[in-house]
């Protein structure tokens, strides 16, 4: 898939104000701190589209944007919110789960993970979380140049092998660097498919 154009249209601050469309859309979301805005800018080649920062969790609304006039990408908020206060907290919660669970166009979540840390339960939970809810996801691996190629792979195999203590198949997984521009073009041909195969 070649990036034409990315442009943001709306944050919305519940899943009832998010744009009315019937493209497919696309949504990421990961832990604070896991990189998410930084693959976003790089899987559409475009700095500052989402914005990225030293503080985690700046990403506290959801933003859509659209990309090529073909789909929408979302950058969901992080969760594990453990600096922010119950009721923002209690609020996060509540804007993702409505989105994921009630948000019709939702075409694939994209779980970001990061690749340097063991395997994480919050995020293992979050994964188990959308099995139970029938929720089509893939795994993305972030931040594969902070290690050598080794210790990202073995990283990442133990993560297979944690959750298949709970899945008898395992979801798509990509992994990437918005350092190096690794996985990019699996993630976009990977949506690319996506969007042939529904217009079929």
């Amino acid at each position: 898939m070649i990036i034409r154009s990315a442009t943001f249209i709306k944050s919305s601050p519940k899943v009832g104000d998010c744009p009315k469309s019937n493209l497919p859309e696309y949504a990421f979301i990961g832990r604070s701190n896991v990189g998410k805005s930084s693959l976003i800018n790089m899987l559409v080649n475009k700095k500052g589209l989402a914005l990225t920062g030293s503080t985690p969790g700046k990403t506290l609304l959801i933003n859509h944007f659209i990309v090529n006039d073909e789909w929408h990408l979302v950058d969901l908020p992080g969760y594990g919110f453990a600096q922010r206060g119950k009721k923002q907290r209690d609020e996060l919660r509540s804007m993702i789960e409505g989105f994921i669970l009630g948000r019709d166009s939702l075409t694939n979540l994209f779980v970001l993970v990061d690749s340097r840390l063991e395997p994480q339960k919050i995020d293992i939970e979050f994964i188990n979380w959308l099995g139970e809810n029938g929720i089509p996801f893939s795994i993305v691996f972030t931040k594969t140049d902070k290690l050598s190629k080794d210790s990202a792979n073995t990283n990442i195999e133990a993560y297979k092998n944690r959750l298949k203590e709970d899945w008898e198949n395992l979801p798509p997984i990509f992994i990437t660097s918005s350092v190096t521009s690794a996985g990019r073009e699996e993630l976009l041909n990977y949506i690319e498919q996506i969007n042939l195969y529904s217009s079929d």
